[in-house]
């Protein structure tokens, strides 16, 4: 036989209220459907709940034995069923996972974790680095993930936190220091970031446009092992101008305006869609999503 948890309810009233009609008042049900499932729940259980004595109904020695245990079930099936809208901060024990490159990881995570800190000292961040390859982290063990791609599948969310400008970095001494134009951009060996080891970016078409083509010498996977190789030669980088800042200011570097009109890199947060509802993880998003407008204010 299935348990109908239907019936705890109603026992529930009845042992509370102690008569058919102060339960049916109770759960805005008739009498008389009220009725029917006290004979239901005799039937179930082999004992009468309520008998009548003169005016009154009298649990039984089994119903009072019960009675707590059946208050607790029910008051414990109401809260999995009405979870709570608000959140204790102070007492989040719960640790959080993002992805994101380098540049994020450097300017945003070490404000983000003081935030974090100071409003939820139980809260945890495990940062991860971005994958070579797109995976299906956001399915199972990353929380949130920061960069410029958004995904495509439904089942993900996504929003664009902010944008950054692009900007040249270059060692304080390279001969592009006081200008740079395009043509002098297009004529100096180049090193790309990018964590699928891709060998052009959409600079190279308006390049293209312009006539003009410029020499990779190296692609890497993070924007600091391209400050480095940028620091020891002539190369330059193409990278975001704020976000990068902590960066190319630990390798000793300068960055110039990239000499043409390009889009701002968008700065997304990704997640699925599982978290929606879940009001720590939307705190977590509203923390990212404050720092970084603080990380990308002026």
């Amino acid at each position: 036989m299935q348990a109908d948890l239907n019936l705890l309810t109603v026992l529930d009233a009845l042992l509370e209220e102690g008569s058919v009609m102060g339960a049916a008042q109770r759960l805005h049900l008739s009498s008389p459907a009220v009725s029917r499932t006290l004979g239901r729940i005799r039937k179930v259980t082999g004992d009468d709940i309520l008998v009548r004595t003169g005016h009154t109904m009298t649990p039984t020695p089994y119903a009072l034995g019960i009675r707590e245990e059946v208050h607790r079930l029910v008051r414990e099936a109401n809260a999995v069923l009405s979870p709570s809208r608000e959140l204790d901060l102070a007492a989040l024990d719960r640790t959080f996972t993002v992805q994101c490159h380098d540049a994020l990881t450097s300017s945003l995570v070490p404000v983000l974790v003081g935030r974090i800190a100071e409003q939820a000292p139980g809260v945890r961040l495990r940062v991860l680095a971005e994958h070579s390859a797109d995976t299906d982290g956001l399915r199972h063990r990353v929380d949130l993930e920061l960069g410029g791609g958004t995904p495509d599948l439904p089942e993900f969310r996504s929003e664009t936190l902010g944008t950054d400008p692009l900007a040249v970095v270059m060692r304080s001494g390279h001969p592009c220091a006081g200008h740079l134009d395009l043509a002098g951009y297009a004529a100096q060996p180049h090193v790309l970031v990018s964590r699928r080891g891709r060998l052009t970016a959409p600079i190279d078409d308006l390049l293209a446009s312009e006539g003009l083509h410029r020499k990779v010498i190296a692609t890497v996977a993070t924007v600091g092992a391209a400050l480095q190789i940028a620091a020891a030669s002539d190369a330059l980088v193409t990278t975001t101008a704020i976000l990068c800042r902590p960066l190319v200011e630990a390798f000793g570097l300068i960055t110039r305006p990239l000499p043409a009109e390009s889009p701002d890199a968008p700065i997304n947060c990704n997640w699925h869609q599982r978290y929606d509802s879940d009001l720590a993880h939307a705190w977590l998003r509203d923390q990212v999503r404050t720092t970084l407008t603080q990380v990308l204010a002026p």
